[in-house]
C-alpha cells in the first residue's frame, strides 16, 4: 500500500509539472514580465564597495595561563569565568560600540576625501549627502520625508537661543545612523582579530575611510589607556619646575650668603651657612625626587600606550562588494516562475470564483 501511495505522490507531481509545462506561454509571460522588472532593479541598484583593514591588538598585561584558556574555552559556550587578568574597562569585544557611538561618529563628518574619479578634496558628509545615488523607486519617499523636514524646525538650541550640548539636529543625528550602518566591525573571540570595513558607492572613499577609522580607534584606545599617565607627566612636570625654582632660590642665597661672609668665623655665621645648606640640601632632594618621578610618569605612558599591528593595509576595491547583478536577474526570475506556478494551481481558480461571487451580489 505505501509504494502504491509514494507511486500516487509522483504522478501526481509528474501530472503538475505536465499541466504547467503545457501552459509555457504564461510560463513565459511570468518570466519575462520579471525578467525585465529584475533588469530594471539591477541596473538601478548602485554598486558598493567595502574596503577593509585587519588589526591584531596588543594583549592586556597579565599572564596567559591555564586559568586564562579555560576562560576562552568557556566564552566560547557563553560562560563568563571571570579569570582574566586585564583592567581595561574598553576591552576589544566594544570597539563595535565605540563606532556606532554619535560622539565617535560624527567626527567623521569633517574627514578630507576624494573621489576614484575625481581627485577633488571634499568632507565625508559632503560626500554622503551630493555625491551618493539613490534608486528611482526610493525618491517618493524621499520627497514624503523632505516635505515632512519641512513642516518641522530642526534648531538644535536650547530656550535661551544658545546651541545646546545636549540636543543633536535631526540631520545630524539620521547621517550619525547612517554612517553607523556603513561600518562593521568584526572580533574574532579566539584569535582577538580586529576586522573593520567601510562600504561605500565610491572605492577610494571606502579605503579613505577604513583608513581613518583605524587610526582614529587606535588614537581612541592610546587617549583612554594612556590619560591618568598623561596627567601624573602633567602632574610632575609643574611639581617638578616648582621645586626646580626652589632649589635655585635657595642655593642662590646659600651662595650669597658664603659670598658676603667669605673670612667670618663666628659661631652664629656657621650656625646660618649649614641652616642655609641644609636647606638648599633639602630643595635639592625635593627636586630631584620630583624628577625621578617624572622620568617614572612619562615611562608609563610609553608602556601604557597600545600598539596595533596591522595584518592588512587598507587599500581600494575593485569588485563591488554588493548583490551581482546576473543574480538579482536570477532571483527575480525565479520569483516570476514560482508566481506562475501558484497562478496556475489555486490563483486562476480563485480569481474565476471571486469575479463570479460579486456578479452575484450585484444581481
Amino acid at each position: 500500500m505505501q509504494s502504491e501511495e509514494k507511486k500516487s505522490h509522483e504522478i501526481d507531481v509528474v501530472a503538475l509539472a505536465i499541466k504547467i509545462l503545457k501552459e509555457w506561454k504564461l510560463l513565459l509571460r511570468f518570466c519575462s514580465i520579471a525578467a525585465i522588472i529584475g533588469i530594471v532593479v539591477a541596473f538601478n541598484t548602485p554598486k558598493t564597495f567595502t574596503a577593509e583593514v585587519i588589526l591584531a591588538p596588543e594583549m592586556s598585561s597579565g599572564a596567559v595561563g591555564l586559568s586564562d584558556n579555560l576562560a576562552d574555552m568557556a566564552a566560547s559556550f557563553g560562560i563568563d569565568l571571570g579569570s582574566k587578568s586585564s583592567v581595561d574597562a574598553i576591552y576589544p569585544e566594544l570597539y563595535p560600540e565605540i563606532f556606532s557611538s554619535t560622539t565617535f561618529v560624527k567626527e567623521l563628518f569633517d574627514v578630507p576625501v576624494r573621489l576614484k574619479d575625481d581627485n577633488t578634496l571634499r568632507t565625508y558628509e559632503s560626500h554622503l549627502k551630493y555625491d551618493l545615488s539613490a534608486p528611482f523607486w526610493t525618491y517618493p519617499a524621499m520627497w514624503v520625508r523632505w516635505w515632512i523636514k519641512t513642516l518641522k524646525q530642526k534648531n538644535a538650541v536650547g530656550g535661551n537661543g544658545e546651541k545646546d550640548n545636549y540636543v543633536m539636529s535631526e540631520p545630524d543625528y539620521e547621517m550619525c545612523v547612517g554612517i553607523s550602518d556603513l561600518i562593521t566591525c568584526l572580533i574574532d573571540k579566539k584569535t582577538s582579530m580586529i576586522t573593520i570595513s567601510v562600504t561605500d558607492q565610491d572605492p577610494l572613499v571606502a579605503a579613505i575611510m577604513v583608513d581613518s577609522l583605524q587610526n582614529r580607534l587606535q588614537n581612541y584606545i592610546t587617549e583612554y589607556r594612556t590619560k591618568k599617565a598623561k596627567n601624573d607627566v602633567e602632574y610632575y612636570t609643574d611639581l617638578t619646575a616648582k621645586n626646580k625654582a626652589t632649589y635655585e632660590e635657595a642655593m642662590n642665597k646659600y651662595a650669597r650668603f658664603c659670598d658676603s661672609n667669605k673670612d667670618m668665623v663666628l659661631e652664629s655665621y656657621r650656625t646660618k651657612r649649614d641652616r642655609l645648606e641644609n636647606e638648599m640640601q633639602f630643595y635639592y632632594n625635593g627636586y630631584n625626587q620630583s624628577l625621578v618621578l617624572l622620568k617614572q610618569a612619562e615611562a608609563k605612558v610609553q608602556e601604557r600606550t597600545p600598539v596595533f599591528t596591522i595584518i592588512q593595509e587598507p587599500f581600494m576595491p575593485y569588485k563591488p562588494s554588493s548583490t551581482p547583478r546576473a543574480l538579482t536577474l536570477a532571483v527575480f526570475i525565479f520569483f516570476g516562475t514560482v508566481l506562475d506556478v501558484l497562478y496556475i494551481l489555486a490563483g486562476r481558480s480563485w480569481i474565476k470564483k471571486f469575479i463570479i461571487k460579486r456578479r452575484n451580489s450585484k444581481k
